[in-house]
């Protein structure tokens, strides 16, 4: 995998269906413990066959090792920070895949921050018998993550993102000259 690569997104449920997925997600930045990724207006598809656009670019970090990964979306009065609590990804056929496990954190660009989908979460972890163990690690990483945020992580850092954004439209602007050579 290299930076300028174009790979899909299929989030999946605890049952090991597919929830959602995403056409488009461009490689910006390896690290050792991330993958940064970037979209823009990219169809999503949900698991009853409806599909959908997003409306702005999003700056999107996978984890190695971590229960959650972070949409940074760059909207036109602030960015706003979806994050998902997940299981670490892995990448299978050019595709980034994760289970999600309900449980969002939902970031304002004036920095308050509110945790979404509660019920949803019980509702699962009824329905797909969660052992407690999966719960304490679901519950552990929402803890993680907002420690993370509140201590600045540099994924939650306005300057980086914008320069991811800027990345990916570069890249975007090569990708689509070189369709044209």
């Amino acid at each position: 995998m290299c930076i300028g690569d174009k790979l899909e997104i299929q989030c999946y449920k605890h049952n090991k269906k597919v929830h959602r997925a995403w056409q488009e997600a461009i490689v910006l930045d390896i690290k050792k413990d991330y993958i940064v990724f970037g979209n823009n207006k990219t169809q999503v598809i949900e698991s009853e066959g409806t599909t959908w656009r997003t409306k702005e670019p999003a700056i999107m970090y996978f984890f190695r090792n971590k229960w959650y990964n972070i949409i940074a979306q760059m909207k036109k009065d602030g960015i706003y920070y979806y994050c998902n609590i997940a299981t670490p990804f892995i990448i299978e056929e050019n595709t980034i895949k994760y289970i999600d496990y309900d449980l969002d954190l939902r970031i304002f660009p004036r920095g308050e921050y509110k945790i979404l989908d509660k019920l949803e979460y019980e509702y699962h972890k009824n329905k797909m018998n969660y052992s407690s163990d999966l719960d304490k690690v679901i519950n552990n990483a929402l803890t993680e993550l907002i420690s993370e945020y509140k201590s600045k992580a540099i994924m939650f850092d306005s300057k980086t993102n914008k320069e991811y954004l800027e990345e990916y439209m570069n890249l975007k602007k090569e990708l689509e000259n070189s369709n044209f050579e």
